[in-house]
Protein backbone atom coordinates (compact mmCIF):
# COMPACT_ATOMS: atom_id res chain seq x y z
CA UNK A 1 0.00 0.00 0.00
CA UNK A 2 1.29 3.78 -1.13
CA UNK A 3 1.96 6.20 2.16
CA UNK A 4 -0.80 8.41 0.99
CA UNK A 5 -3.71 5.41 0.46
CA UNK A 6 -6.65 5.69 2.25
CA UNK A 7 -9.99 4.80 2.77
CA UNK A 8 -12.59 7.18 1.63
CA UNK A 9 -13.85 7.33 4.79
CA UNK A 10 -10.76 7.80 7.09
CA UNK A 11 -9.85 10.81 4.23
CA UNK A 12 -13.57 12.33 5.39
CA UNK A 13 -13.06 11.69 8.99
CA UNK A 14 -9.94 13.59 8.66
CA UNK A 15 -11.19 16.84 6.46
CA UNK A 16 -13.70 17.04 9.28
CA UNK A 17 -11.16 16.83 12.06
CA UNK A 18 -9.15 19.04 10.07
CA UNK A 19 -12.01 22.19 9.74
CA UNK A 20 -12.71 21.68 13.40
CA UNK A 21 -8.93 21.74 14.49
CA UNK A 22 -8.76 24.67 12.04
CA UNK A 23 -11.64 26.30 13.77
CA UNK A 24 -10.68 26.41 17.28
CA UNK A 25 -6.61 27.40 16.03
CA UNK A 26 -8.50 30.68 14.75
CA UNK A 27 -10.78 31.41 17.18
CA UNK A 28 -7.62 31.10 19.43
CA UNK A 29 -5.34 33.16 17.18
CA UNK A 30 -6.27 36.39 19.08
CA UNK A 31 -4.47 37.05 22.10
CA UNK A 32 -7.63 38.85 23.83
CA UNK A 33 -9.50 35.53 23.29
CA UNK A 34 -6.88 33.25 25.33
CA UNK A 35 -6.63 35.94 27.94
CA UNK A 36 -10.99 35.58 28.00
CA UNK A 37 -10.29 31.80 27.91
CA UNK A 38 -7.78 31.36 30.74
CA UNK A 39 -9.59 33.73 33.07
CA UNK A 40 -13.41 31.44 32.23
CA UNK A 41 -11.24 28.32 32.87
CA UNK A 42 -9.85 29.81 36.61
CA UNK A 43 -13.07 31.50 37.66
CA UNK A 44 -16.05 29.03 36.43
CA UNK A 45 -19.26 30.57 35.88
CA UNK A 46 -18.54 34.03 35.24
CA UNK A 47 -20.15 36.70 33.33
CA UNK A 48 -19.13 39.40 30.91
CA UNK A 49 -18.93 41.94 33.27
CA UNK A 50 -16.44 39.53 35.42
CA UNK A 51 -14.36 39.76 32.83
CA UNK A 52 -14.16 42.85 31.56
CA UNK A 53 -13.45 43.85 35.31
CA UNK A 54 -9.70 42.10 35.35
CA UNK A 55 -8.59 42.91 31.60
CA UNK A 56 -8.25 45.45 29.88
CA UNK A 57 -11.09 45.71 27.25
CA UNK A 58 -14.41 47.24 26.99
CA UNK A 59 -17.21 45.23 27.66
CA UNK A 60 -18.13 45.32 23.62
CA UNK A 61 -14.90 43.95 22.47
CA UNK A 62 -15.46 40.99 25.42
CA UNK A 63 -18.35 40.01 24.27
CA UNK A 64 -17.30 40.05 20.80
CA UNK A 65 -14.53 37.67 21.21
CA UNK A 66 -16.76 35.73 23.47
CA UNK A 67 -19.54 35.51 20.48
CA UNK A 68 -16.33 33.62 18.60
CA UNK A 69 -15.06 31.08 21.32
CA UNK A 70 -19.20 29.94 21.43
CA UNK A 71 -19.46 29.54 17.92
CA UNK A 72 -16.11 27.14 18.18
CA UNK A 73 -17.34 25.41 21.03
CA UNK A 74 -14.28 26.58 22.90
CA UNK A 75 -17.08 28.16 25.35
CA UNK A 76 -20.56 27.37 26.71
CA UNK A 77 -23.19 29.93 27.82
CA UNK A 78 -25.80 29.52 30.24
CA UNK A 79 -28.08 31.96 30.65
CA UNK A 80 -30.47 32.52 33.45
CA UNK A 81 -31.78 36.35 33.12
CA UNK A 82 -30.06 38.82 33.69
CA UNK A 83 -27.11 37.21 33.73
CA UNK A 84 -25.42 34.62 31.49
CA UNK A 85 -21.98 32.84 32.70
CA UNK A 86 -19.83 31.14 30.60
CA UNK A 87 -17.54 27.71 31.06
CA UNK A 88 -14.92 26.22 29.27
CA UNK A 89 -15.66 23.02 27.15
CA UNK A 90 -13.43 20.85 28.40
CA UNK A 91 -14.27 17.95 26.06
CA UNK A 92 -13.11 20.14 22.96
CA UNK A 93 -10.36 21.19 24.83
CA UNK A 94 -9.20 17.45 25.99
CA UNK A 95 -10.04 15.98 22.12
CA UNK A 96 -8.16 19.09 20.68
CA UNK A 97 -5.08 18.55 22.88
CA UNK A 98 -5.04 14.88 21.94
CA UNK A 99 -5.28 15.28 18.07
CA UNK A 100 -2.85 18.46 18.67
CA UNK A 101 -0.37 16.26 20.05
CA UNK A 102 -0.98 13.11 17.90
CA UNK A 103 -1.05 15.13 14.85
CA UNK A 104 2.59 17.26 15.85
CA UNK A 105 3.81 13.34 16.80
CA UNK A 106 3.06 11.96 13.37
CA UNK A 107 5.14 15.27 11.63
CA UNK A 108 7.85 14.77 13.67
CA UNK A 109 7.86 10.93 12.94
CA UNK A 110 8.14 11.93 9.45
CA UNK A 111 5.47 9.85 8.25
CA UNK A 112 3.75 10.36 4.76
CA UNK A 113 0.74 13.53 4.25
Amino acid sequence: MACCEESAEKQKLEIKNSAEMAAVFSALSNPARIDILRHIALHRHCGCKDITQVLPLAQSTVSQHLKVLIEAGIVTVETIPPRSSYQVNDDLLKAMALTTSSFLDSCCEGKCC
